[in-house]
């Protein structure tokens, strides 16, 4: 029987969403949960790896056993074993041919500043910049990431294939909260993270528009431009 769960957490509580020996992870935490609801071990595949402080308002993984709960119950028994930091939002029946990963038809990520007073109450969820954001520099400089691309220069670590495609980037001012909110196929590890931090470099004038296009279309350039802090990077949706 495979199941696919959908979950929300406090990334700040954890060391990212991978297994780590003797660490606090996200997957460390259900499989101890999985554990105890079906006294096995179970190994969960999640959508993908979210790192150390990035948070989630809808992560999903799938598993298999050799058992049929039902939902509602298997909802609240994960939930019972499961740290406080993390909420089990759904729990779904899926075929076997359906995995939590190589399923997924596009993700949403949310990053998220806070262009008020800072506060040290918010310094785990939110970028609080010490320096002025322009919003419609941010705007100007989004609109080069839209469409396929290898995006190599704007990826940490080795990978056989960093091209994907951006579907689309919207930047929305809420009150005090900026959020920049990509769409997109699939995200490689920091790819996030170094679009938003080569978006501000951009704002601070340390990079042109030509120099980031350039990164874009010659993706062995290797120029390295900054990466935005993790922590406020959240997850916010999986379609399939």
């Amino acid at each position: 029987m495979r199941y696919l769960v959908k979950i929300a957490y406090d990334g700040s509580k954890f060391y990212g969403f991978q297994r780590l020996n003797d660490l606090l992870t996200v997957q460390k935490e259900i499989e101890n949960s999985l554990k105890k609801v079906f006294k096995q071990d179970i190994l969960i595949k999640g959508a993908g790896r979210t790192d150390k402080g990035v948070h989630a308002l809808e992560q999903a993984f799938h598993f298999d056993v050799d058992y049929e709960m039902k939902l509602d119950s298997l909802k609240k028994a994960i939930q019972r074993y499961v740290s406080d930091y993390i909420l089990i939002k759904s729990c779904h029946y899926v075929d076997e041919s359906f995995h939590a990963r190589f399923s997924v038809k596009k993700k949403v990520y949310v990053y998220k500043i806070n262009l008020g007073e800072a506060s040290p109450l918010k310094e785990d969820y939110y970028l609080q910049p010490k320096f002025a954001i322009d919003i419609k520099k941010l705007r100007k400089v989004s609109k080069l990431f839209i469409g396929q691309y290898d995006f190599k220069n704007f990826v940490s670590g080795e990978h056989n294939n960093t091209i994907s495609v951006i579907y689309d980037i919207k930047i929305k001012k809420e009150k005090e909260i900026l959020s920049i909110i990509f769409v997109g196929k699939a995200f490689y590890k920091y790819m996030v993270r170094n679009l938003v931090g080569a978006m501000l470099d951009y704002n601070k004038n340390k990079v042109t528009l030509e120099g980031i296009a350039k990164m874009l279309k010659k993706p062995n350039v290797t120029r390295q431009l900054s990466t935005a802090p993790s922590n406020g990077l959240y997850l916010e949706k999986i379609f399939y």
